[in-house]
């Protein structure tokens, strides 16, 4: 008889957003139960956030370099892309999870390896690699923190062609001579900026007219420039049509005709929520579909139901689910204590108030790409009455000693009827490190009035607030 094992929660997924929801819930004393059915760390440290930024570093560096006195010379000589990939595998502690492991036992929290499926209300079945079932139940509440996976599109050949996804782009062990990415989002843009640098020729396929679609328009001209200029073969207005894989060949169709022979081809052509084996007809819902929450991330309908992290669509970042992780836990607990009315305003303390007002994104391409909060399109799509304040950033006294030659570009979108900043985007070579002030501004809603007294220092690139300021006052 299957023995079944009581906790107070149970959380599906033991990446960064479910081992975040575990720590936190331990925290508050409630017992916890993790179930993984890969590597503990999840997508992003083994196949995405990581991998990739370890790659991307050694691009950017030698970028800057170039345009740098005293290392243009030293720079011009192509990477190590031995050494990268060490790097990259060092980072990834070569795909085992024996540290992570370590700190969620360190926690307290229960570790079950295998694929966990809810089986009813509070129910989740684990099924072991040895086929062993063992069956969990939750007194107050299960989080599903399965995140997603990459989506490719059922095109002629595709299943044959062995195709790249994100995992196979951030993994690889080798450098392909020729690569297509298909894709103009964030995985495309830094995939192909890290395998050009590595030695790979690229080409970029963009069905619409401009890359990273949901940032600021300028955001992605300026990206697209400088691949161009770095040898990547952009083309927009594009699309594969099949894929068709003969020995160490695949060869890409377009739509119009055209076909482009390549080493590898990657799809980066979006994500879907890894839901489709997890149960959720044993409790009236869909299989394989995003799970629709609300701000404290408890599943419409099921009081004792949490989706945590990209599986609830919101905010597809990792940061952003740790932060709902910290919003979720601190709701089970409140809950599991009987607090009789949780904090769910605007930026309470049980409301994931920043998924809709203040999520921040860098795309590490070269110029980096950062923004936080509304876009000028969303600001007036919302019905604010704004205004866009934008600036040079080569005008900055501090971009011109980071490099020679310094491009880049800010946007300051700012609420005229309350005096706020409700958004900004910087572009240019190291700018992702400016994005937590503007995260600052933005989550706290500080009056224009006051950030007029937050003197930047001279001479760095964080100065561009002032110049936007000066900009906007007149």
């Amino acid at each position: 008889m299957t023995e079944t094992i009581e906790y107070d929660v149970v959380v599906l997924g033991a990446g960064p957003v479910g081992e975040n929801v575990a720590e936190r819930t331990r925290a508050a004393g409630l017992s916890t139960a993790v179930v993984e059915s890969e590597l503990v760390g999840g997508e992003c440290s083994y196949w995405a956030c990581m991998p990739s930024k370890a790659l991307l570093r050694s691009a950017i560096a030698r970028a800057d370099a170039r345009r740098t006195p005293g290392l243009v010379q030293a720079a011009q000589g192509p990477l190590d892309a031995r050494a990268v990939l060490a790097h990259r595998d060092e980072q990834t502690a070569h795909w085992k999870d024996d540290g992570q492991v370590a700190w969620l036992d360190a926690t307290g929290a229960r570790l079950y390896r295998g694929q966990g499926r809810l089986d009813g209300p509070r129910r989740v079945t684990v099924t072991g690699t040895d086929g062993e079932i063992q069956v969990l139940t939750a007194r107050h509440a299960v989080a599903v923190c399965t995140g997603t996976r990459a989506v490719v599109p059922d095109l002629p050949g595709v299943a044959d062609a062995k195709p790249w996804t994100s995992r196979d782009a951030t993994s690889a062990d080798r450098v392909p001579g020729r690569l297509v990415v298909i894709g103009g989002g964030v995985v495309g843009v830094e995939m192909a900026t890290a395998w050009q640098a590595l030695g790979s020729q690229v080409t970029l396929l963009v069905r619409g007219d401009r890359l990273l679609p949901r940032m600021e328009s300028f955001a992605g001209e300026l990206v697209a420039d400088a691949l161009r200029e770095a040898g990547v073969d952009v083309r927009f207005g594009t699309s594969a049509t099949s894929a068709v894989r003969d020995g160490a060949t695949v060869t890409v169709t377009l739509d119009g005709g055209e076909r482009i022979e390549a080493d590898e081809v990657l799809f980066a052509t979006g994500r879907a929520p890894h839901t489709d084996d997890l149960g959720l007809d044993t409790i009236g819902l869909k299989p394989g579909s995003w799970l629709t929450v609300d701000d404290t991330c408890q599943v419409e309908g099921l009081r004792w139901l949490y989706a945590v992290g990209d599986v609830n669509h919101r905010a597809l970042l990792t940061h952003q689910g740790k932060y709902q992780a910290r919003i979720a836990s601190a709701a089970i607990a409140a809950r599991a204590q009987g607090v009789p009315l949780l904090e769910t305003d605007r930026w309470g303390a049980h409301a994931a108030t920043a998924d809709h007002a203040a999520v921040p994104q860098v795309v590490f391409t070269d110029p980096e790409a950062a923004a936080v909060g509304l876009s000028l399109a969303e600001a007036e799509a919302a019905g604010h009455r704004v205004r866009a304040v934008d600036y040079d950033l080569a005008h900055v006294a501090g971009s011109g000693l980071y490099v020679d030659g310094y491009r880049g570009r800010a946007r300051m979108i700012v609420d005229l009827d309350r005096e706020i900043v409700l958004g900004v985007t910087f572009v240019g070579p190291g700018v992702g490190e400016l994005l937590h002030s503007a995260t600052v501004a933005v989550a706290g809603e500080v009056p224009i009035d006051r950030l007029w007294h937050a003197v930047p220092a001279y001479p760095t690139i964080s100065e561009v607030w002032l110049r936007l300021l000066e900009t906007y006052r007149g």
